[in-house]
Formats: C-alpha cells, sequence, structure tokens
C-alpha cells in the first residue's frame, strides 16, 4: 500500500466547508484522512510549510488537451469541448480522447449535441456518454435551429445528462469580431449587439424551463444574461454558468492597438458589462470559472483583427489570474477554489474536487500570495496566444498530485 502524509498544511475544501490547519493522509490514490493525522510507518511525507492544500483544479472548457499547461497551472481534471479533428461525435473518438493524458491528467470529453457539430441531426450522445463523455455539449456555436435545441434537451433529461450551450446567435455574430458600441465605431470594427448572447440565454433558460433539462451555459459576457440566468435561478430552473478569467479582468479597450491575442468569441465588453460579470461571481449566479484554452498559432493571429482567429491560451494562467478575484477582496480563497473545483465537480458529476475521506487524491498545493509575472514566451503551452503577457499576478503552484502520485512540483 502506497502512503502520503501531508503535514502543516493549511486545508481548505469548499464542498464542506474546510478551512483550518492540519494534515491529510492518501492511502492508495485515495485521501484515508484529514484533519489530526497519525503518520503510518513508511508513509511518504510532504511538509506542506503552512501552504494551501486544496482539490486540485478541474477545468471545465478546454478545446486541446495541454498537459504541460494544465499541471503547471494546478489543473489534475481537463474537460475537453467536442470541437476536435474528429469532431467528438462517435462512441470510439471519445473513449480516444478518455485516455489522452491519462498518465499525468484526466480528460473528461464532452460529446458533440448534433452530428459534425453542424446543428441539424442529433448525434448518438447517449453511447458518447456510455464511452465516458460527462456531458453534451453544443461546441463553439449555438444551435439555431429551436426545435432541435428541444429535442436534444428533451432526450438529454432522460439520461439527466448536461447540456452545454455556446450562446451567440450565429446570424447576429456572422461576419463581426466586437461588440458593439462606441469604441469598435472608433476602431471600425465589425460589431455585434449584446442582444446576440442575451437571445440564445434566453431562448435556452426557456426550453430548459420547459422540459426539465439541466443546462449549462459556458460563458456568460454580459450584464443582460447574467440577469436571465439570475432570474431563472430564482424560478428554480436547472441552469448553471461559467466565465473565463479574460471577461473578469479585461473589457473592450484591451482590443485597441488590434491585438489580435484578445480577439475572443464571444468578444470582450464594455466596462459595464465586465462589472456585471463580478457581480455575478460575487452573488453566485456564475457558478464556474474555466481556462478557455484555445491554443492559436502565430499564422491564426497576426492577421487583421478581424480575421484572426479567436481564442486564448489560459490553462497556465486560470489561477493565477483568477486569484485576483481574492486580492482585490471580490470572494474568499474558499469561494475561488469552489469555483474552480467543487462546482465543477458538483455540475459534471464527478467524484473528484473535495477533501472528503474516499474521494481520489486529485490535490493542489498553493501558495497564494506569491508574485510573479505572465510571460507568454515562458508559458508551458506551445502556443503563446495570452492576452496576460506581462501581467503581474499573485498566485503559484508548489505541487500537483493526480489520485496521489506527485505530477508536478515548483519551488
Amino acid at each position: 500500500m502506497t502512503r502520503i502524509a501531508f503535514l502543516n498544511a493549511h486545508l481548505i475544501d469548499a464542498a464542506s466547508g474546510l478551512d483550518a490547519t492540519g494534515g491529510l493522509l492518501v492511502e492508495n490514490g485515495r485521501i484515508a484522512a484529514v484533519g489530526d493525522i497519525t503518520v503510518p510507518e513508511g508513509a511518504d511525507v510532504v511538509d506542506c510549510g503552512g501552504k494551501v492544500l486544496t482539490p486540485a483544479l478541474i477545468d471545465t472548457r478546454a478545446f486541446k488537451v495541454d498537459v504541460d499547461a494544465c499541471v503547471a497551472g494546478g489543473i489534475a481534471t481537463t474537460c475537453l469541448m467536442p470541437d476536435q479533428n474528429p469532431v467528438l461525435d462517435d462512441p470510439a473518438v471519445i473513449e480516444r480522447a478518455y485516455r489522452l493524458g491519462r498518465k499525468t491528467i484526466k480528460v473528461r470529453p464532452f460529446v458533440a449535441a448534433t452530428r459534425g457539430l453542424q446543428g441539424e441531426e442529433l448525434a448518438e450522445v447517449g453511447l458518447g456518454l456510455e464511452s465516458g463523455a460527462v456531458a453534451i455539449a453544443t461546441g463553439r456555436s449555438a444551435i439555431t435551429h429551436t426545435g432541435v435545441m428541444l429535442r436534444l434537451l428533451q432526450y438529454a433529461t432522460g439520461f439527466d445528462a448536461l447540456v452545454i450551450t455556446h450562446t451567440e446567435d450565429p446570424g447576429l455574430v456572422k461576419g463581426t469580431c466586437a461588440t458593439e458600441g462606441e469604441f469598435a465605431q472608433r476602431l471600425g470594427l465589425p460589431a455585434h449587439p449584446t442582444l446576440a448572447e442575451t437571445l440564445m440565454v434566453e431562448r435556452d433558460i426557456r426550453l430548459a424551463e420547459a422540459t426539465g433539462a439541466r443546462v449549462h451555459i459556458a460563458q456568460v459576457t454580459c450584464a443582460a444574461s447574467i440577469e436571465a440566468v439570475r432570474l431563472a435561478k430564482k424560478r428554480g430552473v436547472k441552469v448553471t454558468c461559467g466565465v473565463t478569467p479574460a471577461h473578469i479582468l479585461l473589457n473592450e479597450i484591451a482590443v485597441s492597438g488590434f491585438r489580435t491575442f484578445a480577439r475572443f468569441a464571444p468578444p470582450l465588453r464594455t466596462e459595464a458589462d465586465r462589472l456585471a460579470v463580478i457581480e455575478g461571481l460575487r452573488d453566485g449566479t456564475i457558478d464556474v470559472i474555466a481556462s478557455g484554452h484555445d491554443p492559436r498559432t502565430q499564422e491564426e493571429k497576426r492577421l487583421p483583427f478581424a480575421q484572426a482567429a479567436p481564442g486564448m491560451v489560459g490553462a497556465e494562467t486560470l489561477l493565477a489570474t483568477s486569484l485576483t478575484l481574492v486580492h482585490n477582496g471580490t470572494l474568499t480563497l474558499g469561494k475561488l477554489l469552489d469555483k474552480l473545483s467543487g462546482a465543477p465537480a458538483r455540475i459534471f458529476g464527478l467524484e473528484n474536487g473535495r477533501l472528503g475521506v474516499g474521494a481520489p487524491a486529485d490535490l493542489l498545493l498553493l501558495d497564494p500570495g506569491a508574485p510573479w509575472r505572465i510571460e507568454a514566451e515562458n508559458l508551458r503551452s506551445v502556443q503563446k496566444n495570452t492576452p496576460f503577457d506581462r501581467m503581474a499576478v499573485q498566485g503559484r503552484v508548489r505541487g500537483l498530485w493526480r489520485d496521489g502520485v506527485d505530477v508536478f512540483s515548483q519551488a
């Protein structure tokens, strides 16, 4: 039997409300004791030096399995979007995706909602779920046809499966690259109204309400759609939502100079929308913070702004950028970590994301106050398209364990 005793730790587990000093014992890859532990003879000992020991992060929105970036960012589980080549709409392809990176991190794929993500014919989502997918996703695009979306939610209800939606109306965002307003007008960028997002959010909420389906809106980025989710939750609709650090920390001004590394879909919004995101995180309307890890090549980004591919690398910087919410007093550390591990586990039905006895020992050792500067060229991801280049942040991953196996350490 392999045993590891973590001593002198600041234990934080949002799932149970634990926030205390103590130790944690791991036996054969699972948590055996938490708190005042006795170190068994022969156990390996890790002195945490008073640093935070908490569940490893669960990233719920990645477009590529980027193992080195994940472990450096404290991520032990990455949920893979179906927008792959080939698309994750076939059980064999999903099984293969499930095995990616398994010696280091856990990959939990999403099955495509429609064949080829074309939005027309439902994929074999039931077989996809049996093959290892943890949820159904519409991919980078919304399903335009309301009838198809309704059938998908009705079908998913039979499995009690979670449906992850992208909520931009394709007819309104086609050919655009910015959010409508004075700033886009001054730059001469083709833009669309935030109504493109709100319309789809409202539609999918109404369909979820009618069918009883569970829906997770991958990204909410504007005040109106966040308010729609807030009201839906009050009515008891089974809706949750997420956001990425880009829409927490940046607004439309970040595209000044036509910086294509700040080109996203949905685009960066106004400062009022960014503040609405902050309030949504603070009051619990927004459940999850995800990386949106979407590596792009230099060739895809070194284009005129409107032609550049949207997306950013974010796995390695997810934790450090999110910790800004703690350092500026918006969230407690426990509440932030819940949005990065506890809530994803609950929403996506994963057994990790907690420090409970019997849970997988997916653990993160964190020094939340350690200062460093994000340098794009030093990121472990092969691609470097981050909008946070040269940003000063606080919070370093000091160690990461996957099922009790040490997969990353940093002095």
